[in-house]
C-alpha cells in the first residue's frame, strides 16, 4: 500500500470517529431535552406490513439515541487501535533518538557501568540499561538495540575517554597551566628587578660621571690657584687618563650589554 493511500485511510478513519462522536453527543443532548421537556420529540408516522404506527418518532429517535451512543463507548477503544496500529506501521528509527539512547549508554560506558567483555553479554548488558534508564522509557526496542551495538562498537573509545583518565588529564593540565602561571610571574618579577637595577646602575654612573667631573675641576682649580701662593703642584696626568679610561670602559660596557659597573680610579696624593 502507497504512502499516499494510507494516509488517505488513516484521515477517513479519523474522520469518521470525529462524525460519530458528534452526532452520537448531539443526539444524546437533543433526547434529554426532549425527555424534561424543553423541546419536542421527532414526529414520525410509520406503517409497517400494512400496520399505522401513528406517533413513532419517540421510538425512532430513542433508537438512534441508543445506538449512537453505544458506538461512542467503542470510540476510545478505536481510538487506540488506530493510534497502535499506526505506531506500528509508521514506526521509523529517528537519529535523534538514536543519538539519545547512545549518548545515555555510552556515558555509563565511561562510567565503568559495563564490565562483561563478550560481543554478545556486553550488547544484552547495555540493552538492559537502556530498558531500566528512566529517561527512555518511550523509546522503542529496535532504537535501543541500534544504541547498544553502537555502543558496544565504540567501547574502545569509551575505555580511551572513561571519566576518569578525562579526569585525570584535566588535573594535569590544569597543574601545568598553573605551574605556567607562577612562571609567568616570577618572569614578571625579574624584569620589574632588572628595570630597577638598570635604574639604580645608570644613577650611579650619573653620580660617577658628576664626581670624576668634580675631581678634574678641582685639579684645574689647584693647578691655577696654588702657584699664585708660591707653590708649584705638577699635573698628575694619570688622573685624566683615569679619567678617560673609566669613561672609555664604560662606554664600551653599554654599547657591548655588560654590567655598567667599573672600578673607581683612587686619586694619588699631592705631592
Amino acid at each position: 500500500m502507497s504512502t499516499f493511500l494510507r494516509d488517505v485511510i488513516r484521515i477517513l478513519h479519523a474522520t469518521a470517529l470525529f462524525v460519530v462522536a458528534v452526532f452520537a453527543f448531539a443526539a444524546v443532548i437533543y433526547t434529554l431535552l426532549c425527555v424534561v421537556g424543553l423541546t419536542d420529540w421527532l414526529q414520525l408516522d410509520a406503517t409497517l406490513g400494512g400496520v399505522a404506527y401513528p406517533n413513532a418518532g419517540p421510538w425512532v429517535q430513542g433508537a438512534l439515541t441508543a445506538m449512537l451512543g453505544a458506538m461512542a463507548f467503542f470510540l476510545p477503544t478505536t481510538a487506540r487501535m488506530l493510534a497502535l496500529e499506526n505506531s506500528h506501521r509508521d514506526f521509523h528509527i529517528r537519529m535523534d533518538d538514536v543519538a539519545r539512547a547512545y549518548h545515555a549508554v555510552h556515558a555509563a560506558d565511561r562510567a565503568g557501568v559495563f564490565t562483561l567483555s563478550s560481543e554478545f553479554d556486553a550488547v544484552r548488558d547495555r540493552l538492559a540499561y537502556l530498558r531500566d534508564h528512566p529517561d527512555l522509557p518511550q523509546l522503542e526496542g529496535g532504537v535501543l538495540e541500534v544504541a547498544a551495538q553502537m555502543s558496544v562498537q565504540s567501547r574502545h573509545l569509551a575505555e580511551v575517554y572513561s571519566v576518569e583518565r578525562v579526569a585525570r588529564a584535566k588535573t594535569f593540565l590544569r597543574q601545568r597551566q598553573q605551574a605556567a602561571e607562577e612562571q609567568q610571574e616570577r618572569i614578571v618579577e625579574a624584569l620589574h628587578i632588572c628595570e630597577q637595577i638598570r635604574a639604580w646602575s645608570d644613577q650611579v654612573e650619573i653620580e660617577e660621571a658628576r664626581v670624576a667631573s668634580q675631581l678634574a675641576y678641582l685639579d684645574e682649580r689647584l693647578q691655577s690657584t696654588l702657584p699664585l701662593l708660591g707653590y708649584a703642584l705638577e699635573h698628575d696626568e694619570r688622573l685624566d687618563a683615569a679619567v678617560q679610561g673609566a669613561e672609555r670602559a664604560r662606554q664600551e660596557q653599554r654599547r657591548a650589554g655588560g654590567t655598567n659597573i667599573v672600578p673607581m680610579p683612587q686619586k694619588p696624593a699631592a705631592e
